[in-house]
């Protein structure tokens, strides 16, 4: 008789540098320069400002993430951080809040993507690209973790040269008209055309762009050393990724001060033919469409995993979405789901589909921080001591900035927000049976045996 096939589990390939490198792809670096007019007309001009206070507020939460990332090393982020820390119910609906951020972001990424596209190739369709953008981007994710995460490399390494290019472009354009002075200036941090309501709203903004060091978390069993490595990673991801955003609004706040554009959404563009010509606009028109391509496959892969981890405790159906292929070890159904809802953005536009995001995100944000202190407590009650400024304070200070950022979310997304929670507390109670019962989960030692690989 012949010996069980073992069941395929995720394989731990993934180690510091290339945790960071998915982390910042999923940031998109470059979209700095993206939404950069955006931001500075929202501030007056106070860009670079605007990005520092959103680095502080997501500090708190990244500091919060990693904390939970290493009590729980297993997938499923803030699902399974609420889940086990505060209430398992809780814990799906907040699972179920997030996946409005994983699902549909990547749809949004493609769409920008295939956006710029059809501006630079106006005869080709825009369905096109997103068909394009989400065909490769799911066979590579499908082929598993170490070749997304080979692309990956080469991808972050042209992003991360165009922005350099870029931020040399305008330090040399600044010398050129304002002398080695010019590049000294506390304009793009407060002039007399911001104000602090302003940029704390352009910092509302700018907090979209610090969503990668959450979304690591879903790569917890595919992660050399979890306990070590992933609250490592968070935070730098959350560091370099803050350190960019600030430095590039700067150095382009210096070379166009204020925030008045003829055009806000394309106002990163224009400047860089200002700066660089039409050779360095086409180049940084390839740097931000290849920024969009890294920054969705890092997106699907995360969504993917989310979907695998609730599926595999039984909060959705084991069958479709907690099963991994045998030959590629990847989540194949969660995949091509995600790559199906990303072909909604061809009847979508960037502003619809965005608005299905933000509200996931932050309530996710929120109750990781508020997690850190439930566990604190807990740990209290059972004799231990842990650190009460790292486990109390900062996860304190975190839960009220992002509770405020979801506050300061517009209307539609928090309708959508809350109607989506709706149908989610009507999911639950199927589950549960009425909420007579609790959500099904994997127990620790089902966990322990789930994250252990075998090969690869």
């Amino acid at each position: 008789m012949s010996a069980p096939t073992p069941t395929p589990t995720l394989a731990r390939s993934l180690g510091l540098t290339s945790l960071v490198l998915f982390g910042l792809a999923y940031m998109t670096p470059l979209i700095v320069l993206g939404i950069f007019g955006v931001v500075a007309e929202t501030t007056g001009g106070a860009s670079a400002s605007a990005y520092l206070i959103a680095l502080v507020a997501m500090l708190f939460t990244a500091s919060s993430y990693g904390r939970m990332a290493a009590v729980h090393p297993v997938a499923g982020s803030a699902y399974t951080y609420v889940r086990r820390t505060i209430d398992p119910r809780l814990g799906f609906l907040v699972g179920w809040a997030v996946l409005l951020d994983y699902l549909f972001l990547p749809m949004v990424i493609w769409l920008i993507g295939a956006a710029y596209l059809k501006a630079e190739f106006p005869a080709v369709p825009g369905w096109v690209w997103i068909v394009g953008f989400v065909i490769v981007t799911s066979m590579l994710n499908i082929l598993g973790i170490k070749v997304a995460d080979r692309t990956n490399y080469i991808m972050m390494a042209f992003q991360l040269l165009v922005i350099a290019v870029f931020v040399a472009l305008s330090i040399g354009s600044v010398i050129a008209h304002h002398g080695g002075g010019g590049l000294v200036s506390l304009a793009p941090f407060a002039n007399a055309t911001s104000s602090f309501s302003a940029v704390t709203a352009g910092a509302a903004i700018a907090a979209y762009s610090f969503l990668g060091f959450d979304a690591v978390t879903t790569f917890t069993e595919e992660t050399k050393d979890p306990h070590r490595t992933m609250p490592r990673a968070i935070m730098l991801i959350a560091l370099i990724g803050g350190a960019i955003f600030i430095l590039v609004a700067y150095t382009t706040q210096l070379v166009h001060p204020g925030g008045v554009f003829t055009d806000s959404s394309s106002a990163a563009f224009d400047i860089a033919l200002t700066i660089g010509g039409n050779v360095f606009g086409a180049i940084f028109l390839a740097g931000l469409v290849i920024a969009q391509f890294a920054s969705g496959l890092a997106a699907q892969a995360a969504a993917a995993r989310l979907l695998y981890a609730m599926g595999r405790d039984g909060a959705l159906p084991r069958r479709v979405f907690g099963e991994l292929s045998r030959r590629f070890r990847s989540p194949v159904v969660n995949i091509v789901i995600i790559g199906v809802v990303g072909m909604l953005a061809v009847f979508l536009d960037v502003a619809t589909s965005t608005s299905f995001i933000n509200f996931g995100a932050f309530t996710a944000f929120t109750m990781v921080n508020i997690c850190v202190i439930v566990h604190f407590v807990k740990e209290r009650r059972q004799g231990r001591r842990p650190n009460p400024v790292l486990y109390l304070v900062v996860p304190g200070i975190g839960a009220i900035i992002t509770g405020y950022l979801l506050t300061k979310l517009d209307i539609a997304a928090i309708v959508l927000g809350v109607s989506w929670l709706c149908l989610g507390i009507i999911v639950l109670a199927i589950v549960t049976r009425g909420f007579r019962q609790l959500p099904p989960e994997l127990t620790y030692e089902q966990d322990d045996a789930a994250a252990v690989a075998v090969g690869g």
